[in-house]
């Protein structure tokens, strides 16, 4: 069983920066794999950026290439998503998954957090 916990959601305006976190717990076979997804009301959900200790394997969706990095801790146990220069259209509810396997920006990852909310405004 795996827990995930995201922190460091907010309001910021256009061109500002915030790093999301994920706190892990539990199996460590378990969550070799983890990704941070999003959903914007009225939409689907999305995936933004996924990473695997396993490989070192990084994968960003386009929207955000050059702009988030998504990195992990692991003595801390802490997934982390740096987002810089965000936009308007960035505003969503941030989510971060994990999995034995890698499923990259697919959504088959059988462990979820509970979300953090970001807003950014105009």
């Amino acid at each position: 069983q795996v827990q995930l916990v995201e922190s460091g959601g907010g309001s910021v305006q256009a061109g500002g920066s915030l790093r999301l976190s994920c706190a892990a717990s539990g199996s460590m076979y378990s969550r070799v794999c983890m990704g941070w997804f999003r959903q914007a009301p009225g939409k689907e959900r999305e995936g933004v950026a996924s990473i695997c200790s396993s490989t070192g394997l990084t994968i960003y969706a386009g929207p955000v290439k050059g702009r988030f990095s998504i990195s992990q801790d692991n003595a801390k146990n802490t997934l982390y998503l740096q987002m810089n220069s965000l936009k308007p259209e960035d505003t969503a509810t941030y989510y971060c998954a994990a999995d034995r396997w890698g499923y990259g920006l697919g959504g088959g990852y059988k462990y979820w957090g509970q979300g953090t909310q970001v807003t950014v405004s105009s």
